[in-house]
């Protein structure tokens, strides 16, 4: 706030305005460049930032006259400010876009990751305070001294922290989002110790104030929460038939945080906690929402963080290095930094069965400086009579501590590849309260209520969590060629890439608002434009950034009001066709008939009891597709049956089920028929113990003895269920499908899946197939 108050008084506001551009200009260039150069050898984002502003500053360029002379010293006072800004909307943007139900799940694992690497840096900064304080000739309190010690060892910055995540590829990934949590914790509770030292630094005559103003900055952020939510569902209201908010209502949603930021920061506290929570606990669904994320993202990491992490590397004087002893205390204070993360962070994975290798990448993540490092020292030669040595050397540190942490880690990753890479298990063989991630994809508004009701019938047990995420796909023309002015284009054209989707995304908005408000499930949504051509690629490189158990696909016909299916465009058939040959995950196509009206008297339906049947011939496929739909089955609003075919010859030679009680266990016993069905048999037993012995799901056998049986069978049930699952195909010469595939129209469906997606069967269809090989994939193609 004293920044502030000396640029209002600044008679010449222009020329350090000026010269602060040119540096911001030069920042992001620089950055630019040693971003293009470090990242073929695995360097992120940040670290080319950092190295752009040492670059510019007094280490390198600023030590020549005529640079330093432009870069005229008063800008500094424009750099806090800036750097203020840039905190505030960087925490409030991380707080909006937090994974809290991930962080509540596991916050054992997440707190004792944070305490482990913090209890051990707290005890290395505490021990070697005092020696540091006469070294740096500090001349302050040496309890202040040793705490803030302790926060800058002991600091996770959660900004840099989860940059690199997203850089590595690990944001998705269990390091990652353990990363990302264990970082806003350290750095959350540094923000408060920094915040309580402000208390005890003041004058006796001032704490009273102090504690004053604290309780005032709490109440604040208290009224402001509340007065954000009715302020959204107004504005949600408000702009219904829009796809984002106007850019004025945008900005006075933002100018509420940024008052309440400032008042805090004049109360004498920092604002990262306050806008922390305030995004946090700001409403996540609706437009309002939407917008924030749409418009902050873009922004700040194009521009804010490089700044932001460039003045980083401009406040760092490496000269100071000259000195042997000055050498020697940053190093100590380095390697005290990473010694105390590395023990204390693998004494944690210890005790959570963590691999050593993910415990060592998580430490060194857990070791990047930041934005409460920088807040402390910047303030500590003011209110804690630090010298100016000990303000440059700890600045020295800070960069350090950040920039060794990308060679390091990248070294790591790249070598540990089976480790942090994405590894796709099948359903048949996860355990069924593992994560699901589901990335469904749309064209159109159109099947987007029945991709919804899939994903809430999935989350069936409440124990299984489920992160569903939303890809809408949409066209982009090879070659768009227009004579007209931007002023002439008629309202269904598109003149922007933003504007791609038309209103189709302003309809797949409210659906998704819907669906979040009658069942709770947050979903997460994307948008791809791309020609048809290379768009599978999109799809797969998007299903493995987000490490995707399964991709749900739209089939390319769609059913008309009379009930007959009408084909669409070739290009998503091709799509289709073209990720079910390369995803690295398993992959569903959906033949949609209206899953979510079936018995739906208003609304999207998803409460309505539905009955959902899987269908088992047996396969890789088939017990995909069983190992999918157990979530369904635990769902109270689907009743799901089993109804698996097998040979008339075998129900005379009792191949069926014979269940038999022993020692209070229900066991099955199948009698093998050949070793192909082996797997079938055992999942198929494993399955009936678990789930239809329970009566939780039900089951049934369909004894046929050639394809034309197993058609007339299937066409008997073709009105009693709203939904049939079943696998695509790998069953080999079954005799009991033979035949079916004669008539065979889209064989992306299987023998079975493209007679239940014609116009016979009322029901929708789930085709499922599990994620093949590399050498399945070649002889496919």
């Amino acid at each position: 706030m004293e920044a502030t108050q000396r640029i209002a008084c600044n008679a010449d506001l222009i020329n350090p305005l000026f010269t602060m551009g040119i540096q911001v200009s030069c920042v992001l260039v620089l950055s630019h460049f040693f971003h293009l150069v470090l990242k073929p050898l695995g360097q992120p984002g940040p670290i080319a930032q950092i190295l752009a502003g040492v670059v510019i500053g007094p280490s390198a360029l600023s030590k020549i006259g005529v640079v330093k002379k432009t870069f005229h010293s008063s800008s500094e006072d424009y750099y806090q400010i800036l750097g203020l800004f840039s905190r505030i909307f960087f925490m409030f943007l991380i707080g909006l876009q937090l994974d809290l139900p991930y962080a509540m799940r596991n916050i054992r694992r997440v707190g004792t990751v944070a305490l482990g690497g913090a209890i051990t840096c707290s005890v290395f900064g505490a021990a070697v305070s005092l020696f540091l304080y006469d070294v740096l000739e500090i001349k302050g309190s040496k309890f202040l001294f040793a705490l803030a010690l302790m926060i800058i060892i002991t600091n996770a910055a959660s900004p840099v922290a989860i940059r690199l995540a997203v850089d590595y590829k690990l944001a998705t990934s269990d390091v990652g989002r353990l990363v990302i949590s264990s970082s806003l914790i350290n750095d959350i509770c540094c923000a408060l110790l920094v915040c309580l030292m402000s208390i005890f630094s003041a004058a006796s005559s001032k704490i009273g104030g102090k504690i004053r103003n604290g309780f005032l900055c709490l109440i604040l952020v208290g009224v402001v929460v509340i007065l954000n939510k009715h302020l959204s569902l107004w504005l949600n209201k408000r702009n219904r038939n829009l796809k984002h908010l106007k850019n004025t209502e945008f900005f006075c949603v933002l100018s509420l945080i940024v008052a309440t930021a400032m008042f805090i920061e004049w109360s004498g506290y920092s604002s990262i906690v306050s806008c922390f929570l305030m995004g946090m606990m700001y409403p996540r669904e609706g437009k309002t929402a939407r917008t924030l994320m749409h418009k902050l993202s873009y922004s700040i990491h194009t521009f804010v963080l490089p700044v932001y992490f460039g003045y980083t590397g401009f406040q760092v004087d490496l000269g100071h290095l000259k000195s042997l002893e000055n050498a020697e205390i940053v190093g100590a204070i380095v390697l005290l930094s990473i010694g105390g993360k590395i023990t204390g962070t693998l004494g944690a994975c210890r005790s959570l069965n963590i691999p050593v290798t993910q415990g060592v990448v998580l430490a060194f993540l857990l070791n990047v400086k930041g934005n409460v490092d920088l807040v402390l020292v910047g303030s500590a030669v003011q209110n804690y009579k630090w010298s100016a040595k000990a303000n440059n050397l700890l600045l020295i540190t800070i960069m350090i501590n950040t920039v060794i942490v990308g060679p390091v880690v990248a070294l790591i990753v790249s070598r540990e590849t089976k480790s942090f890479g994405y590894c796709h298990v099948p359903f048949e063989r996860q355990d069924p309260e593992r994560e699901l991630r589901i990335l469904a994809c749309v064209h159109g508004p159109r099947h987007v209520p029945t991709m919804a009701r899939i994903i809430q019938s999935s989350n069936g047990a409440q124990s299984t969590p489920i992160s569903p995420f939303l890809m809408h796909l949409i066209e982009l023309p090879e070659k768009t060629k227009t004579n007209l002015m931007y002023n002439q284009l008629q309202d269904d054209e598109l003149s922007d890439d933003d504007d791609y989707g038309g209103n189709d995304v302003v309809e797949i908005n409210d659906i998704v608002d819907a669906f979040f408000a009658e069942t709770g499930i947050m979903t997460r949504q994307l948008k791809v434009v791309s020609p048809f051509a290379t768009m599978y690629e999109e799809v797969c490189n998007g299903a493995e950034d987000l490490r995707a158990s399964i991709i749900l696909l739209p089939f390319h016909k769609h059913q008309r009001i009379d009930g007959k299916m009408e084909s669409g465009k070739e290009g998503v058939r091709i799509t289709n066709q073209k990720v079910l040959r390369h995803a690295t995950c398993t992959v569903a196509i959906l033949v949609d008939r209206g899953f979510w009206l079936v018995g739906a008297p208003q609304g999207l339906g998803f409460e309505v009891p539905q009955h959902v049947a899987i269908l088992f011939f047996g396969g890789p496929d088939d017990r995909e597709a069983l190992a999918y739909g157990r979530s369904m089955g635990m769902h109270p609003h689907v009743n799901l049956t089993v109804i698996r075919f097998l040979p008339e010859s075998s129900k005379d030679h009792d191949a069926g089920m014979r269940i038999a009680s022993y020692r209070d266990e229900v066991l099955m016993s199948i009698p093998g028929r050949e070793n192909e069905n082996e797997e079938d048999n055992a999942f198929l037993a494993n399955f009936y113990n678990r789930y239809v012995t329970s009566g939780r799901v039900g089951y049934v056998e369909k004894y046929v003895d050639n394809g034309e049986q197993t058609v007339n069978a299937l066409r008997q049930m073709g009105d009693m269920y709203s939904l049939f699952i079943v696998g695509k195909g790998g069953r080999g010469q079954c005799p009991i499908t033979i035949g079916m595939s004669d008539w065979e129209e889209c064989p992306e469906l299987g023998t079975v899946g493209d007679l239940l997606a014609s116009a016979d069967f009322d029901g929708s269809v789930l085709v499922i197939q599990q994620h093949r090989h590399q050498k399945i994939e070649l002889t496919e193609d």
